[in-house]
């Protein structure tokens, strides 16, 4: 028997707004109630730069969650107290391991009705941290968006997080659009598919457009020093001050260390859909399609599917609803089946080329904002003398760096400059066109299948990336970590 197709509602997904609500977050619980929590929230950088948030929390009374009545006052709960959870661990001159009971009951009962772990997800910095300057206007402008929390005050930090609100309203009416393309392609109606697929296209050109504008207002020294820091999870955050993870004290004394990812836009719903509505397959990192790569020196297991690893931090309903699609998803076969059909095939090529694209876009961004900005600092701790050195912040933003050729992590807490171009190279797998396949796949001239696979303008055949701008030439080893990524 056929699967029927989603139904957005029953996933609560937007058919405007995508993954985002449709409603827009809340800024502040209604409920006086939770004043407590909402004192925190008005004051919150305040009390980050006076070193007093962590006196404060301690404080607290030990607030219930009974009265959060609606989903948008859950969201809000959830935001607000995943920004205060992040700012105790870490915005003290070493960070905190243990997060104290007025946060950690409410928290862990709010996430376990959102179905999220307790971090402060893509979710609570993103999809529910955001309102629109003026409501008659559409929210996938960036010039119309204003972020609801921060940990800094700064524009940095709320453009950081208002371009990916502005790429996900954006990409929102994609959703039911494919849906329908899935329904065409059973109806084997290849009409529709074909200008669903050129609308997809041009949609993706459009997101690519936006990701670039990070630039404007974000400034690679503010966020790799100042937000990143915030952002990091527990989980592989050793050299950071967190050896066993953190542990939710929920005044039993019986809670156990948990590592969490941080923050991460591997967790949107909407960069996996385009995923899972095209076809594309993710494996683990270092893992081809024959298996896993050749090495020199002892063979290492693959590591674990990050992309798919990072599903457990979306809120629940997005995560049954890419579940389903799967399900469902059809099109590569279809395209594939109808091959004879050219503008199929070339509307359905168009789509892979512009992800690989907006991959593309990423990888450049993960270099701007991240390994430049931590050669620089590895260059200034060599020149602080041994009491500089001993007096600086622990956080991620300067431990990661240490130790030569040591493991740059992103906020996910994984490294990913090799994650990052495995994904973006299997995003031109799937192509259907022969001549696409070779313009969407890196890696020396071999033959594979009957197809040659070409080397890519400043990329080199063994797979590191040059890139050239403002701060020269270099080259990116697959060592090295990202930004929180796509």
């Amino acid at each position: 028997m056929i699967s029927p197709l989603p139904r957005l509602d029953d996933y609560d997904v937007s058919p405007q707004n995508g993954f985002l609500p449709s409603e827009i977050p809340l800024d502040c619980l209604p409920d006086p109630y939770y004043g407590p929590w909402e004192t925190v929230a008005r004051n919150f950088q305040a009390f980050i730069l006076s070193k007093r948030l962590r006196q404060v929390v301690n404080a607290l009374p030990i607030l219930s969650t009974d009265l959060l009545l609606t989903e948008a006052e859950w969201r809000r709960a959830y935001s607000l107290l995943g920004f205060i959870t992040h700012a105790y661990v870490w915005g003290g001159d070493t960070p905190c391991d243990t997060v104290p009971p007025p946060i950690s009951i409410p928290f862990l009962e709010t996430c376990k009705h959102l179905e999220l772990p307790p971090v402060a997800t893509y979710a609570g910095v993103a999809l529910w941290n955001w309102r629109p300057i003026f409501s008659s206007e559409p929210v996938d402008s960036l010039d119309n968006l204003s972020a609801v929390m921060t940990f800094t005050g700064s524009l940095d930090e709320a453009w950081f997080y208002l371009v990916s609100v502005a790429i996900e309203a954006r990409a929102g009416p994609i959703v039911p659009m494919m849906i329908e393309a899935i329904g065409a392609a059973r109806r084997s109606d290849s009409h529709q598919v074909t200008k669903c697929l050129r609308s997809f296209a041009e949609r993706l050109d459009e997101l690519g457009g936006l990701l670039e504008r990070m630039y404007e207002s974000c400034d690679p020294h503010v966020f790799y020093n100042r937000i990143r820091p915030f952002l990091a999870g527990s989980k592989n955050m050793a050299d950071a001050g967190l050896p066993k993870g953190v542990v939710f004290d929920d005044g039993t004394g019986t809670q156990p260390y948990v590592q969490f990812s941080g923050g991460s836009n591997a967790q949107s719903s909407i960069i996996q859909f385009f995923d899972v509505i095209l076809g594309v397959e993710h494996r683990p990192t270092g893992e081809t399609r024959a298996g896993p790569s050749v090495t020199e020196g002892p063979a290492l297991a693959p590591s674990h599917n990050f992309i798919s690893e990072m599903r457990k931090y979306m809120p629940g309903p997005h995560r049954r609803f890419l579940e389903h699609v799967e399900k469902v998803a059809n099109i590569r076969e279809y395209v594939a089946v109808n091959k004879h059909n050219r503008a199929l095939v070339t509307a359905f090529d168009a789509c892979l080329a512009m992800l690989r694209a907006f991959r593309d876009k990423h990888i450049q961004m993960v270099s701007r904002y991240i390994i430049v900005k931590s050669r620089e600092t590895q260059t200034h701790s060599r020149a602080l003398s041994p009491k500089q050195a001993a007096s600086q912040r622990v956080n991620i933003a300067n431990t990661l760096q240490k130790g030569g050729n040591k493991v740059l992590r992103g906020t996910g807490g994984t490294a990913l400059i090799s994650f990052l171009k495995q994904a973006r190279d299997e995003t031109g797998e799937p192509a259907i066109d022969a001549w696409a396949r070779r313009l969407l796949n890196n890696g020396p001239a071999e033959i594979n299948d009957g197809v040659a696979r070409l080397g890519k303008v400043n990329e080199h055949t063994n797979g590191e990336v040059e890139i050239v701008g403002l701060a020269g030439t270099w080259s990116l080893g697959d060592s090295e970590g990202g930004i929180c990524h796509w």
